[in-house]
């Protein structure tokens, strides 16, 4: 088995030890993003990042996202965007709210005000995409988590 080592115990290293899964995570990854704004994307998976308190995946998408042209005023306000509502567009709002709908499913599912916001700003292939990247960044998150990855020391699985 390939691992990795941390200060508690050795820990896998996913894309050593599953390369075609790894691969597969990567290609859903590139599609998921396919005619979506990448400034969207990196807040989205901010958000999901900062649900599931993975520090590793947190790291590199406010990082992309400030490559992306993000600035750090919207990057600090992304945890708290329902109360700070102004800084995010009505679009932006609703990627966000789906986004925390479908990272925290098991607490009542996706609402359908909720969804009925996402298909308002969005069109179906862009709300298919917008659903693939949730799933991706979570599958990520959970990956990093369960592979203790540490944030900042190396570059995001497949760029």
């Amino acid at each position: 088995m390939v691992m990795t080592h941390t200060a508690d115990a050795p820990r896998i290293d996913f894309a050593k030890a599953a390369p075609k899964a790894y691969r597969a995570l990567v290609g859903l990854d590139a599609a998921a993003r396919e005619g979506l704004d990448p400034a969207l994307v990196e807040l989205v998976q901010i958000r999901a990042s900062q649900l599931n308190g993975c520090a590793y995946c947190l790291h590199l998408h406010t990082s992309d996202a400030r490559k992306a042209g993000e600035s750090e005023e919207r990057l600090h306000l992304v945890a708290l965007w329902p109360e700070a509502g102004h800084f995010f567009t009505p679009r932006e709002q609703a990627a966000l709210a789906l986004a925390e709908a479908v990272t925290l499913v098991s607490h009542g599912g996706v609402p359908q005000e909720v969804y009925a916001r996402a298909t308002a700003h969005f069109t179906e292939d862009e709300l298919a995409g917008l659903l693939a990247v949730i799933v991706t960044i979570n599958a990520w998150n959970r990956i990093a988590l369960t592979s203790a990855k540490v944030a900042g020391t190396d570059l995001r699985p497949g760029r």
